[in-house]
């Protein structure tokens, strides 16, 4: 027997079934099954016409198809007249719950509790009422891997077919890519994979990106493709993780008859793909029409849209920077001096510190600010990828060059802003055509011999000292004089004094309708803490603690992660007496806070070990490791 259902049998036991127990014939009543429909009405609406589509592939099988809830029970059903009064037998009909708990093991609650393709053959089932049936479930997931609903096959088990497992797995995977794009109507959701006829089919990737290019989601297949977990894709772009700014999306999808994206993944990984642009909001809709569009458009319509185009522009300006900290207030001062001048800008500061967010701003409030902002992280990129991603090449230049050729990152950004992050890591043997590019505003491709004239405003940041990787021979110390114009360093999360303005902002942003507020407890932490990953960090634990603070507003000691708690730097000596929260904003550490907590339990049971022992969960003898003087 598989161990799927091994597994399922021992919790069908645990639930305290038996493998004689008849049938539950309790479906909800009629009244109730239409509010659970209503409930599951975008569910419903997408899995119905794939559920016809797979029926007319198993019809006069002896099968029915099936769809649950996400708690297995049954919402919708299609079936064989022959078969339906043998189904009935068993309660599979809507409104009947297939949960594990109810039903034991069966294809259904099985799928749930896996959350995986469930195959339940004849007396697998463990009532055995159910043992005539053969039963293949795939559960149906959203966006963020969360088990919706249930599709299913059910037939008589002397019907059974190897194939109806993959039919209804292929069938499921349709409703979530349809329900994923359902999902995210108002964004960029680009089709994509490493070969042009899966594109359309259900082996591609999709993934959607806001207006701005921030990722939002990705299916099961984009996952897989983009080989990162969803939690590391939050911070990621379109961008930065195909290699093309969202503007030059923009731009390829105002041809006449836009072709394949050929696009270059975070891992080096070349893919193919299609962009839908449903884009409500109508700058990006005027943005995206450009000429095709623009003699249907209203003089006054175009002139709203210009300026709801500059408005959006100034959101993300510099002046939104503006939180109250005196030296980040003067690295703005000084950069609104020089904004337009064709001065380079050099951001200095430690990972994290939002150096490209003051790069993006720069371009924002320039003169350039309707021409592209095209970001390179000169660390990120391979050493034999980062010369061609720059300068681009002709066809043929190289073995497993695209036909046609590239256009490199300096080109893309002609008329706008190149952002050159990490500019320390630049390899030194590429360094001497970034200083010739710059002072002859000149490119010339790879495997060509023809110069391309191009005109950038540069900005460039580093985490690193270059006076001492000049030093070291690693920088050249010609292109360091030439990129240095405007040098501005952003001060450490640690130095700043706006903490409290930019926690708040930060959950502005990351939860919806400013519901959520930081404890005092927990602010006193993040002002004594070092946040050696800076904003970055912060960003990432807020929205971790967002998540699990759920329904409540406060964020506390309990929403926050073990490692930040271990990473708190040790203060004043900690009074026993104060709560866990106040403990640890004086500074305790874990140890001493475990010390206080069984204390405090010692004197409340009179110092009986053996009841602070159960009381805490714990054995007697970690009371004694934890208290080394107790007696």
């Amino acid at each position: 027997m598989p161990l799927i259902i091994e597994t399922s049998h021992r919790r069908s036991i645990d639930y305290g079934l038996q493998p004689e127990s008849p049938a539950d014939f309790s479906p909800l009543a009629r009244s109730d099954l239409s509010v659970l429909i209503e409930q599951n009405r975008l569910l419903h609406a997408h899995a119905v016409p794939a559920m016809e589509t797979l029926y007319q592939q198993i019809i006069n099988t002896h099968n029915m198809v099936i769809l649950t809830d996400a708690t297995g029970v049954i919402v919708h059903s299609l079936g064989d007249d022959d078969f339906l009064e043998k189904a009935n037998r068993v309660a599979l009909q809507p409104g009947v719950a297939w949960s594990e708990a109810t039903k034991g093991t069966n294809a259904i609650g099985t799928a749930i509790v896996e959350k995986s393709p469930a195959l339940v053959h004849a007396d697998q089932h463990y009532l055995a009422a159910n043992h005539f049936l053969t039963c293949s479930a795939a559960p149906i997931s959203d966006h963020l891997g969360n088990v919706i609903g249930v599709l299913d096959v059910s037939g008589d088990q002397r019907s059974f077919h190897k194939h109806t497992m993959a039919l209804v797995r292929m069938s499921a995977l349709m409703i979530e890519n349809q329900l994923f794009s359902a999902t995210f109507e108002d964004a960029i959701t680009l089709h994509f994979h490493t070969r042009p006829e899966f594109i359309g089919t259900l082996m591609e990737g999709i993934a959607s990106f806001s207006p701005g290019g921030r990722f939002l989601a990705a299916n099961r297949n984009g996952l897989f493709q983009l080989g990162l977990p969803f939690s590391a894709l939050q911070s990621h772009t379109f961008s930065s993780l195909f290699g093309l700014p969202v503007s030059a999306l923009y731009e390829h999808y105002r041809t006449a008859a836009p072709g394949l994206l050929n696009l270059c993944m975070h891992n080096g990984v070349r893919v193919l793909g299609r962009a839908q642009l449903r884009l409500a909001n109508s700058v990006f809709q005027h943005s995206l029409a450009g000429e095709r569009t623009a003699p249907a458009v209203p003089a006054n319509a175009a002139v709203a849209a210009n300026q709801a185009a500059a408005q959006a522009r100034r959101l993300s300006g510099l002046r939104y920077l503006r939180t109250g900290d005196q030296q980040l207030e003067l690295v703005i001062d000084k950069v609104t001096r020089v904004l337009g001048r064709d001065i380079p800008i050099m951001i200095m500061g430690e990972t994290g510190t939002g150096k490209e967010l003051l790069a993006q701003a720069i371009h924002n409030d320039s003169p350039r600010a309707m021409s592209p902002f095209v970001a390179v992280n000169c660390a990120s990129i391979p050493e034999t990828l980062i010369e061609s991603e720059l300068f681009g090449y002709e066809d043929g230049a190289f073995t497993g060059a695209r036909k046609k050729g590239a256009v490199g990152k300096i080109l893309q950004a002609n008329g706008g802003t190149l952002f050159l992050d990490e500019i320390g890591d630049m390899p030194f043997s590429l360094q001497a055509r970034l200083l010739r590019v710059l002072q002859e505003r000149m490119v010339t491709p790879l495997g060509s011999d023809k110069s391309i004239p191009v005109n950038v405003e540069l900005i460039c940041a580093t985490n690193h000292n270059l006076r001492e990787r000049m030093a070291k021979g690693l920088f050249r110390e010609d292109l360091y004089y030439r990129l240095n114009g405007l040098v501005v360093k952003l001060p450490p999360l640690r130095e700043r004094t706006d903490l409290e303005t930019v926690v708040r902002k930060i959950l502005a942003t990351e939860a919806e309708n400013g519901r959520y507020h930081v404890s005092p407890e927990i602010l006193a932490l993040f002002r004594q803490h070092r946040w050696p990953g800076n904003f970055r960090q912060l960003t990432n634990l807020l929205r971790t603690a967002i998540v699990m603070a759920g329904d409540e507003h406060e964020i506390c000691l309990r929403h926050m992660p073990d490692d930040f708690l271990d990473d708190i730097d040790q203060g004043a000596p900690p009074d026993p007496a104060a709560s866990p929260e106040r403990l640890l904003a004086q500074g305790a550490n874990l140890e001493e806070m475990e010390q206080s907590v069984i204390l405090k339990s010692l004197e409340a049971n009179g110092g009986n070990v053996s009841a602070t022992a159960r009381a805490l969960g714990v054995s007697r003898n970690t009371i004694y490791r934890k208290i080394p003087n107790l007696k």
